[in-house]
């Protein structure tokens, strides 16, 4: 995995991928046929109080696919599909998914899984979201986290995307998502990261992911 990871991102320890590794509570590998690990997602979960609510929060923390690998969506299918088994762990408790983003594909990956998420450059103002996204980045990242900002900018570095993965290219620069994610997070190239958030439910896929996260929810 830390081959995988160091291979794609600039300015990383052993140490520090180590120490945010034994946080999390599961980790998705993706492999080949050979069995070599070729990407990853890792994940923390909480319980979580907001305004009243008892809410459910699953926490991306590092995620890489080898660029080899990027037209595989085994990793996404399977990462929407185990969220959805979460989701049926604890049906009294809405599911909310909390990441940082220092990469505009990962942030794509929100419109592509979600109908409503924070921060989506279509929608004005999400003030409920907005809070709930400060909530859980303040507890996860305290005085690192800027909530005017929405950002998160490390005082210990922890690393940023390789500059060949980091860069959109022509064709990705023409998106709007893309340019939302440039304009939000200015400093990616440094490592910041953009706090967003979006709610797991069936209501809130889009259907593809609908469909494997029910999937989830019956195993």
């Amino acid at each position: 995995m830390f081959r995988v990871f160091s291979s794609h991102y600039d300015c990383v320890t052993r140490a520090r991928f180590e120490s945010d590794l034994a946080e999390k509570e599961s980790v998705l590998i993706l492999t080949d046929e050979g069995g070599e690990v070729r990407g990853f997602s890792t994940l923390q979960l909480w319980d979580e109080t907001f305004e009243g609510e008892a809410l459910r929060i699953v926490f991306s923390g590092d995620t890489i696919i080898e660029t080899a690998y990027w037209g595989s969506q085994v990793l996404a299918f399977n990462w929407i599909r185990h969220t959805g088994h979460l989701y049926a762990e604890a049906p009294d408790r809405r599911l909310f998914w909390f990441l940082i983003v220092k990469g505009h594909r990962t942030y794509r990956y929100l419109p592509t899984f979600a109908v409503q998420f924070f921060p989506d450059w279509r929608v004005a103002e999400q003030p409920r979201l907005k809070r709930l996204a400060d909530q859980l980045a303040k507890r996860k990242f305290g005085a690192d986290y800027n909530r005017d900002k929405g950002i998160v900018h490390f005082s210990q570095p922890r690393g940023q995307l390789a500059t060949a993965v980091a860069e959109p290219d022509e064709r990705e620069m023409a998106r709007d998502d893309v340019q939302f994610f440039l304009r939000r997070n200015p400093r990616f190239r440094e490592g910041d990261e953009l706090a967003c958030v979006c709610e797991l439910s069936p209501q809130n896929l889009q259907p593809m992911a609908r469909r494997v996260f029910l999937q989830g929810c019956a195993s």
